[in-house]
């Protein structure tokens, strides 16, 4: 670090590493210089295979190498990052933990992909007031283990919830298997804090629950870093059920399957998670993580209920003789968390397993 791009070129400079020729290589060397100037010795990366893991998020198909990569570790250095690019006129494109399916943290080949990872603190946790304040680099399912002790917990729950970040989820509006009941990311954040493109401190939201004034938060959340770079972030917490139950119900046909979901929801029952898998997703999860599926089934569906132990037991009552009536062809009910935990372990290894 700190390398004056007068000097000869070897491999660990910026002109000698990059592909695309010398125009690409004097951009990419002007870019680095700057940023080496705001970030700290390791912050910021642009050798090859340095920046290698950073070429696309879940969707592996496609590829772009960008002209380095920058991991602030605090707000300042975000907001230095920003305004460098913004003045040298070059793309920013900010990353969570990669995980995301969508292409949301595909680089600019001509780009700066901004790492929000090393902002990974949880600043705080309010049990009364049932929020907590995190970095955008908190892994999603850190924050339900650090409310566990009060008796919390943060509800949307994406597959990658062991590794996707908040902010990630932020920029994508990120749901999981019990968004029905409990809603998107949207519905679960009370304020947003982060800095436009061009590098201007700004927020969203209140830790009021009703807060006066234009919906701002809407806009932000899902705009994929598009409209502000999130750094920190303020959740609610909701509290763990007493008790909570999953149906694996079998069809042996998918549009059978399909019907009882919308039999479900007529019959006016939310359930805290509802997922539907086709037989070839059957097959590929329950090969890698054994499950439990029902292999001859053509499709099934899993039907969790929460709440206290008497609301669960006849939820799962009355959810089980709506899945009868539609034509489910076996109806398994979990006895035990363990069991609980395991009919989803297949729902959330579906991509894992399909790319094996």
């Amino acid at each position: 670090m700190g390398r004056s791009f007068a000097e000869p070129l070897d491999s660990a400079s910026p002109a000698a590493s990059s592909p695309g020729g010398p125009a690409r290589a004097n951009r990419q060397a002007e870019v680095v210089a700057r940023l080496q100037r705001v970030l700290p010795e390791g912050g910021l990366l642009w050798v090859p295979e340095d920046t290698t893991p950073y070429e696309c998020d879940g969707l592996t198909a496609y590829r772009e190498r960008p002209l380095a990569v920058a991991l602030p570790e605090t707000y300042a250095q975000v907001q230095a990052v920003l305004r460098a690019c913004h003045a040298l006129r070059v793309p920013v494109v900010s990353r969570g933990a990669g995980t995301g399916l969508s292409g949301g943290a595909m680089p600019h080949r001509e780009g700066v992909t901004l790492s929000l990872a090393r902002l990974n603190k949880i600043l705080k946790i309010d049990p009364l007031g049932c929020t907590a304040v995190v970095q955008a680099g908190v892994r999603n399912l850190a924050i339900s283990e650090a409310a566990a002790p009060h008796g919390l917990y943060y509800a949307p729950d994406p597959s990658s919830q062991i590794a996707c970040t908040i902010g990630g989820n932020v920029a994508e509006n990120s749901g999981g298997v019990h968004c029905l009941k409990y809603g998107l990311t949207l519905h679960n954040v009370r304020k947003v804090r982060g800095f436009t493109i061009e590098g201007d401190a700004i927020e969203f939201g209140s830790d009021a629950l009703d807060a006066a004034g234009l919906d701002l938060l809407s806009i932000v959340v899902g705009s994929e870093g598009m409209l502000a770079v999130a750094t920190e972030v303020t959740v609610r917490l909701v509290p763990l059920p007493a008790a909570a139950r999953c149906i694996m119900a079998s069809f042996d046909d998918l549009q059978k399957a399909g019907a009882a979901v919308a039999a479900v929801i007529a019959a006016g029952i939310v359930p805290a998670g509802l997922e539907m898998m086709d037989r070839p997703m059957t097959a590929a999860v329950e090969d890698f993580v054994h499950a439990g599926y029902d292999l001859s089934a053509e499709a099934i569906l899993l039907c969790e209920s929460d709440g206290t132990a008497d609301e669960v037991e006849e939820e799962i009552t009355r959810m089980c003789e709506v899945l009868e009536q539609s034509g489910a062809t076996a109806i398994a009910v979990s006895s035990s968390e363990a069991e609980r935990l395991r009919f989803w372990s297949g729902r959330k290894n579906a991509f894992p397993a399909s790319g094996r």
